[in-house]
């Protein structure tokens, strides 16, 4: 009778936990693409090594985390540039660059065009007019703590009210 030892057969299905965490992961750069990020404290939130994240990360995304986020982030300076007035400087810090020069090396190397060159081919396509930037900005600050302005001098209110403060 011989006696056959089997090998290790990987299973079939995914390890459905290491992809949550890896996803957790991904979910996050995608909500704070725009904000400072560091590989290392996001493998530290999904439970990994720096560099046991970035190879779990590249053997299910096909990609680096920094690369990744890096094409969000022109992903959404391309946004930016079709449909706000901002200078491309703006879009730039807006979107999570800390230097003019590698987003728009980056763009280019993603995309095929500069910045500039991108919004000029879209401008001409047509298409909605531009958001204006301070609006843009405005959206990009975070939201007060509270729904209530602490400056009521600023708030919107009914005449009847104004026609109180005045008489004071």
């Amino acid at each position: 009778m011989s006696t056959t030892t089997l090998r290790h057969v990987r299973p079939l299905a995914p390890d459905v936990e290491r992809l949550a965490h890896l996803r957790d992961a991904k979910d996050l750069m995608d909500r704070a693409f725009a904000e400072s990020l560091d590989v290392g404290a996001i493998a530290r939130e999904a439970g990994y090594s720096r560099y046991h994240f970035i190879r779990a990360f590249c053997d299910t995304y096909g990609q680096t985390p920094r690369d990744y986020l890096s094409a969000r982030r022109v992903e959404r300076a391309r946004e930016l540039l079709r449909t706000a007035n901002l200078t491309v400087t703006e879009v730039c810090f807006l979107v999570g660059f800390s230097s003019l020069g590698s987003f728009s090396t980056r763009f280019k190397a993603l995309v095929g065009l500069s910045p500039s060159d991108y919004r000029a081919r879209e401008v001409q396509r047509g298409g909605p007019p531009p958001i204006p930037g301070c609006f843009v900005l405005m959206w990009s600050q975070p939201a007060p703590q509270s729904g209530r302005s602490h400056h009521p001098a600023r708030s919107v209110s009914s005449g009847a009210a104004t026609k109180k403060e005045d008489d004071k």
